[in-house]
């Protein structure tokens, strides 16, 4: 059996990653490579916001129930559900059904709109937090860090909600804002090739 810690090149995985076959691809496909859709980050802030007092795995394994309940996570239609979504969301197994986590998706959603509509589009306010590398901690010492402190704050500012420092500092790692393979890991040489290539949304 293949050593689930030694990536596709030879070199070790980051030991997150753990055993599960879709963790392995998370880590070595999305983990950590950036992303400038719009729809994408604010899917990623939301898983990250359910995960809270959970595993990772958990809403791995739920992402594509999550994503078909929740409209592909478009923030424009998920800012109008009312009260019978809440209903629907909350009678479907293959989320998990969180009362305060639902209708914080559907509060950011709507705060997501209006943070657009003033910063112009959402991947261009995430961005702006983007730790300079010198402000960086070694990879996987830290689960906060001054920027996610000052980006979650800025947020619960705007009224989101489920947005701590910590749970905005998974999102950084995971969006590439924050690259924090290990420097002997399999991924980290193409994470940080994409990362150079990104054009940083403006």
């Amino acid at each position: 059996m293949a050593d689930p810690f030694i990536g596709p090149d030879g070199a070790p995985r980051c030991r997150w990653s753990g055993a599960a076959p879709e963790f392995l691809a998370y880590h070595d496909t999305e983990w950590g490579f950036p992303v400038g859709e719009d729809r994408r980050l604010f899917e990623k802030l939301c898983l990250e916001s359910f995960q809270s007092g959970l595993s990772w795995r958990t809403i791995l394994a739920k992402r594509e129930n999550f994503r078909a309940a929740f409209d592909g996570f478009d923030a424009e239609r998920i800012a109008g559900y009312g009260e019978e979504d809440i209903a629907r969301l909350l009678a479907d197994e293959g989320i998990v059904r969180h009362r305060g986590k639902i209708a914080a998706v559907i509060n950011n959603a709507r705060r997501c709109r209006e943070l657009v509509a003033a910063e112009g589009s959402f991947a261009a306010y995430v961005w702006r937090f983007e730790p300079r590398a010198e402000d960086l901690a070694e990879p996987q010492t830290a689960s906060v860090s001054a920027a996610s402190i000052a980006m979650a704050k800025d947020l619960r500012r705007r009224g989101w909600a489920f947005v701590g420092p910590t749970t905005v500092y998974a999102f950084m790692q995971a969006m590439g804002l924050v690259d924090d393979h290990t420097a002997d890991c399999s991924a980290r040489a193409a994470v940080e090739a994409a990362r150079a290539a990104f054009v940083r949304p403006a």
